[in-house]
């Protein structure tokens, strides 16, 4: 079951699914605790964020302790091509920050991410917001992610998940 239900701006709608938003009780914490965000807008994408929930609920590397509800909302940078999905995924993980990204990227290939240019139409993109507080600078990954903490796609989601706004 699936219910829509337009937000504030006229074009952007929170979605309600199964796995979004998601609180997890009784989970074993891990040495990190890591912020993602998830967004796409090619093929069947709300199905792909409860196949890559599932992938993480099913791996021993990392624990799902809570999503957002889905934001559909306009691309941004290309702006001619369909309407993204995104949320946030809150994780333990027993990785090292470079280690789950690229964890996280081998799990985007699997469901099929192609990378052809910027803000180019995706399948899926999982991002690393944060992880455990920590400040890194690397070619693979720049934690805190602050270029994205200033896109409504993910600042609103976020929002929903720390006010538990349904």
């Amino acid at each position: 079951m699936v219910l829509k239900k337009k937000i504030r701006k006229s074009s952007f709608t929170k979605i309600i699914k199964p796995f979004f938003p998601l609180k997890t009780s009784h989970i074993k914490k891990k040495k990190g605790l890591a912020t993602l965000s998830i967004g796409g807008n090619i093929g069947d994408v709300l199905r792909r964020f409860d196949r890559l929930v599932i992938m993480l609920q099913k791996s021993s590397l990392v624990s799902v302790v809570q999503t957002s509800p889905i934001l559909k909302n306009p691309p941004f940078g290309y702006l001619d091509q369909p309407y993204f999905y995104n949320a946030i995924i809150t994780i333990y993980s027993e990785l090292e920050p470079k280690k789950l990204m690229r964890y996280l990227l081998a799990i985007e290939k699997r469901l099929g991410r192609k990378r052809t240019f910027q803000n180019a139409p995706r399948k899926i993109d999982i991002d690393m917001l944060g992880y455990n507080n920590r400040i890194i600078n690397t070619p693979l990954l720049t934690i805190p992610y602050e270029k994205a903490m200033k896109r409504e796609s993910v600042v609103i989601p976020i929002y929903w998940m720390e006010r538990g706004t349904l």
